[in-house]
């Protein structure tokens, strides 16, 4: 057996190998346990492989779309292989690049299946081998798996999880994708901007997590670009038709009806996932799928650990990174409590949406006496410079005795950087800013930056380049 570690960690996604890092920052010995490679889902199917995407579909969609200063007559077309190609070498980098930062800390990384014999002590099962590593501490950081819809014709050839789409090598012509939710309507926007004929399919919801006025503009901006988008239905089953299509049956306000394609995407959300480690043996909470955790982080096993995505929660790769850093921290001594009053969240749909705080429908419910202010893209130079004027950013915030707006509720952001252009909005709510305070600080022109200045201004005396009716 090797010499005993600080900690062990099981698993080597963005919470697990972050963590990791932030252990070995604090001068502890760290193992890290991955089946796979490191980076999990988000470096190698998800996050990563799926932005390389949206970013050639945008380029694509731009090059075509005739508003540009590029003449597409009679001479693109999509070469997906080479898209394959490209997001394959963007994920290699990236994952070589956290492989290279693994040597630099001096963490070890053992490749295998991890599952946990007692607290402090790990078994390893390799190809072919096995071993047993120690440690003061364990956490968990599994991840999540795709859910999956219990239908008839679930598991026909070319019904398929996100995991599988990044597998295909060709382009298809049409394309169902049952789950309107962040994921699925992300590959919509991608597929339908190269060309591929979308069918969207959900039985509840349009982006459930969004602003839902950002939601219904984006929905009716997509349906206009020609995906279809069917909202409160009932999925049947799949069945190949005779014409080697993939057919999904639904029954919808007592009608039944049909969407059809090529292939079927199942874009149902995701699993927590810690299967196989032995937790029900050693006795460790769960509530359903997810492992039950205090806000530092610890089990009701002493000594054991868990974060990220198989705790169930904020499932998004950023949220198991600061999770993970946060747990380490108090293994070795740094007492610190998880702190969720500010998640940015982004959807990369085309354009993208990307949200933080508090929605109008839940400052509503917390009883806030609250102001939205909003300002539209199409108001803004840069935007208008740039060809993507469709969008806004709305700002809620306290509203003071005078009426004006005070502390930062909420921004909520539909347009071209939404996801970047969020964290200043984070940054103010993190220290409690004010409308005031983003309004009075100076904003670089031109830029799309400026945007959130003035949906800040409308919260005073008004925007300075757009008046609301």
């Amino acid at each position: 057996m090797r010499d005993p570690y600080d900690i062990v960690i099981i698993g080597g996604g963005p919470g697990g190998y972050v963590g990791a890092i932030r252990a070995a920052q604090l001068g502890a010995r760290v193992a890290l346990v991955e089946k796979d490679r490191l980076g999990g889902t988000c470096l190698n199917r998800g996050c990563i492989p799926s932005k390389a995407m949206v970013h050639d579909a945008e380029v694509y969609r731009k090059a075509t779309s005739g508003a540009y200063c590029v003449d597409a007559e009679g001479g693109f077309r999509v070469n997906y292989t080479r898209l394959v190609q490209r997001r394959r070498r963007v994920v290699d980098e990236v994952v070589e690049g956290v492989v290279r930062l693994m040597g630099l800390y001096g963490i070890e990384v053992i490749a295998g299946r991890g599952r946990i014999v007692r607290p402090g002590l790990v078994e390893v099962r390799g190809e072919g081998s096995a071993e047993e590593i120690a440690a003061r501490a364990l956490v968990i950081a599994t991840g999540s798996v795709p859910a999956r819809v219990s239908v008839p014709g679930a598991d026909l050839p070319g019904v398929m999880t996100s995991d599988e789409l990044f597998e295909m090598e060709t382009l298809p012509e049409s394309m169902v994708i049952v789950g309107a939710s962040v994921l699925g309507m992300e590959f919509a926007c991608i597929y339908q901007a190269l060309g591929t004929r979308v069918s969207v399919l959900d039985s509840e919801f349009f982006l459930k997590d969004a602003e839902q006025q950002l939601a219904t503009r984006l929905r009716v901006l997509l349906s206009r670009r020609g995906i279809s988008i069917t909202i409160g239905l009932e999925l049947l089953d799949v069945v190949r038709t005779d014409d080697g299509m993939l057919r999904a049956n639904y029954r919808r306000k007592g009608k039944l009806a049909h969407a059809e394609g090529e292939v079927v995407l199942v874009a149902a959300g995701r699993w927590p996932h810690s299967g196989g480690l032995g937790l029900e043996r050693l006795g460790v909470e769960k509530k359903g799928r997810s492992i039950v955790v205090d806000q530092y982080f610890r089990t009701n096993v002493p000594g054991i650990y868990a974060i990220g995505d198989c705790i169930g929660g904020h499932m998004l790769a950023h949220v198991a990174s600061y999770e993970g850093e946060v747990a380490v921290e108090n293994i070795l001594g740094k007492e610190r409590a998880a702190d969720y009053r500010v998640v940015p969240n982004c959807f990369f749909t085309m354009p993208e949406i990307a949200d933080v705080g508090l929605t109008e429908a839940q400052a509503r419910e917390a009883g806030l006496k609250f102001k939205v202010s909003r300002f539209p893209f199409g108001a803004s130079g840069r935007a208008m410079a740039a060809g993507e004027s469709e969008g806004q950013v709305r700002m809620i915030c306290r509203e003071e005795h005078d009426g004006r707006g005070g502390e930062v509720l909420g921004v909520h952001i539909m347009g071209a950087h939404a996801s970047d252009l969020i964290a200043e909005a984070a940054v103010a709510m993190r220290m409690g800013a004010a409308a005031e305070d983003i309004a009075h600080t100076i904003h670089q022109h031109p830029t799309m930056s400026e945007a959130l200045r003035e949906a800040a201004a409308g919260q005073l005396d008004g925007a300075i380049h757009y008046r609301h009716r």
